[in-house]
């Protein structure tokens, strides 16, 4: 048998003669996990998916969205738009929960699910989750608010001129249609028209132009509605899972009892290495 191998039977022998140091410092390692999972001050998980606001009236080829996806994601990572939120909640910015907030805020873009951020942030309670979750994604809203309202005005000016022009399109189809009548000599935009023939053309062209201005009003009104126009919003309400976050239990224990065994076995290893050199 070679002098300087160690076989399993070594190593028992060694447990057996070292084995108070090895219950002392598994029990002392044990006690140190028992303690931290119940001492340190337990944090909850809120997620929430934000929806980015859109105006659906933008020219063909031109992405509806306020804010690109990416540029969103680096503003809710700006030290200044997180003070804004912790302010809203009514928390200040040198506060534990402020400093959780920033530490924790994770930010996951969704592109497959129609350009989502997937939101998540710690706090000290569910409720605090939720609300920081919910502050974060209405402050949001409200800078998005602003960056819309431009093309959200510049949409409704030019409803408001199409349905202008519609009208008196419409009112002149009406003159033209009654002058186009057989044995009407009706004034068709101020002046005697008697000539059926040229009403019935020109009645013609206008009820061309009423169609296409119908059909330009009506999908301005649609690209208008919910459907395609909408502000930032979560798209379910926030989730914060009963269970703490942090420290999990099974994997605080966990880790607590493999670190306890590999402390409490160095140090019956340490203290029989010890007993021979001073041998």
């Amino acid at each position: 048998m070679e002098r300087d191998e160690i076989y399993l039977i070594d190593l028992w022998r060694i447990f057996t003669r070292q084995w108070l140091w090895f219950v002392l410092v598994l029990v002392l390692t044990l006690a140190c996990t028992y303690a931290f999972a119940h001492l340190v001050k337990r944090q909850w998980e809120a997620t929430a998916w934000i929806q980015i606001a859109q105006v659906g009236s933008v020219p063909a080829g031109q992405d509806p969205k306020v804010e690109p996806l990416q540029r969103v994601t680096e503003r809710l990572q700006l030290v200044p738009f997180q003070n804004q939120v912790l302010a809203s909640a009514g928390y200040a910015k040198t506060t534990p929960v402020a400093r959780l907030y920033r530490n924790s805020l994770k930010l996951e873009p969704m592109l497959y699910a129609g350009s989502l951020v997937k939101l998540t942030v710690r706090a000290y309670s569910p409720q605090q989750a939720g609300e920081l979750a919910a502050a974060t994604v209405a402050r949001l809203r409200a800078v998005h608010r602003e960056l819309e309202e431009p093309p959200l005005q510049a949409a409704r000016a030019r409803l408001a001129r199409i349905e202008s022009d519609l009208s008196a399109a419409e009112a002149d189809r009406a003159r033209y249609q009654q002058a186009a009548e057989p044995g009407s000599l009706r004034a068709a935009g101020g002046k005697d028209l008697a000539n059926p023939v040229l009403a019935s053309l020109l009645l013609a062209n206008k009820n061309e132009e009423v169609r296409g201005l119908t059909q330009q009003r009506n999908d301005l009104v649609e690209r208008l509605g919910p459907a395609y126009t909408y502000d930032t919003s979560m798209v379910w309400p926030a989730y914060v899972p009963e269970k703490q976050a942090f420290p999990n239990p099974e994997l605080t224990y966990g880790l607590g009892l493999l670190l306890a065994l590999f402390l409490g076995a160095s140090a019956a290893l340490a203290r029989d290495v010890a007993r021979r050199s001073r041998a």
